[in-house]
């Protein structure tokens, strides 16, 4: 394998890539606006919780109720309203995600220490979001009450009651349960995915629909330096995008990573070869750029974002798709990702992962050098 036709095809190939402008938009503004989409919109916390209230007792308890869901973080107190048929107004145009409505009598319930109903009324179009929200209002509820239970107690000259069980949480890796904290780094497996998979998807099939991939077949060169020739542009934009993705991450967002900084360039360049090798297969075996294009969304992009545990669970997915999952590259780069990130784990910890995409990158190199050869390469 020449070094001098490996440099030769990477010098081509980079200056058609620098007079191509959507290559030049694939490779570095769609990634940028990636980061800062996903930063600052892309969010699975539940807080600010749209409440409304119909108070049909109106006395100083459930004006004590109303101020103290005020000062929860949890709840956004929007509007009080005057009866249940404005309620259900609210929750039907979106006004309001959370209803509550005391009854008539319900402060005198209390204060004679009956059981005293409060109806929510939730908003259940998203259930992980009504959910949440069910959760947040019924640990409202319960602090209430164990207030409400320490008043009679009081009242009735006893001793406070302890607990039987006292739970001490303490929450590791991700202290502030922000969901940032790990959207952002794993934003960084979807832009690798973009760079290397999508662009490099393009750069044989040009070849093909240009006429010239027979010229090339009559070059003095081996199918490995056309290969390597072709990837190393879109190698070096990807791992700049990398490295550009970290750097916002931690201006922007001030998410730093916990571990060592070249675990994640060796997790970075493993990964962006496995991507680049997926998209110079797809490349190779559909010869037309706009069918490279598509199955390259749909094969690379699509199931990265989907089914490798960076938005949506795997434990939660069926056991079919569970299955699917370990054959996703991004599905390992995210592990190394998180461990990096949040875990501050090193190599002795993830190195299952890294050997996984190595494999998978192997593999994919072997494929595309038996298709070149095929090709008469």
């Amino acid at each position: 394998m020449s070094i001098v036709n490996i440099i030769a095809i990477a010098r081509k190939e980079f200056y058609h890539l620098i007079r191509d402008f959507r290559s030049l938009y694939l490779a570095f503004i769609i990634p940028l606006l990636l980061i800062l989409l996903f930063g600052y919109a892309l969010t699975l916390d539940v807080d600010n919780i749209r409440t409304a209230v119909v108070d049909y007792d109106k006395t100083d308890l459930t004006r004590d109720f109303i101020r103290r869901l005020k000062a929860s973080t949890y709840f956004d107190v929007r509007d009080s309203l005057p009866n249940t048929m404005a309620a259900t107004k609210a929750l039907d145009h979106g006004r309001a995600s959370l209803v509550l409505v005391f009854p008539p009598g319900w402060t005198a319930g209390l204060r004679a220490d009956r059981r005293t109903p409060l109806q929510v009324l939730l908003d259940g179009s998203d259930p992980n979001f009504a959910g949440l929200s069910r959760g947040f209002i019924n640990a409202f509820v319960e602090r209430y009450n164990r207030d409400q239970l320490i008043e009679f107690l009081d009242r009735q000259g006893m001793d406070k009651i302890e607990p039987p069980v006292d739970a001490r949480i303490r929450i590791w890796f991700n202290e502030d349960l922000e969901s940032r904290n790990f959207i952002i780094p794993g934003i960084i497996a979807i832009i690798i995915m973009i760079v290397g998979a999508m662009l490099t998807s393009l750069v044989i099939a040009r070849e093909y629909e240009n006429g010239t991939m027979e010229t090339i077949r009559a070059l003095p060169i081996s199918g490995g330096e056309f290969l390597f020739g072709k990837a190393i542009p879109y190698f070096f934009i990807g791992l700049t995008d990398v490295l550009i993705a970290i750097l916002m991450g931690q201006v922007l967002f001030g998410i730093v990573m916990k571990s060592s900084f070249w675990l994640i360039i060796l997790g970075s360049t493993i990964y962006l070869w496995v991507a680049m090798s997926l998209g110079l297969f797809i490349s190779i075996a559909t010869k037309s750029q706009l069918v490279a294009n598509q199955l390259a969304i749909l094969i690379t992009y699509m199931p990265s974002f989907l089914l490798s545990d960076f938005v949506f669970p795997i434990e939660n997915m069926p056991k079919f798709l569970q299955v699917v999952t370990r054959i996703i590259p991004a599905t390992y780069f995210i592990d190394i990702l998180n461990g990096l990130y949040l875990r501050n784990l090193g190599l002795a910890h993830l190195w299952p992962s890294y050997v996984v995409l190595a494999g998978m990158c192997l593999l994919l190199l072997l494929l595309n050098f038996r298709k070149l050869r095929k090709e008469g390469m």
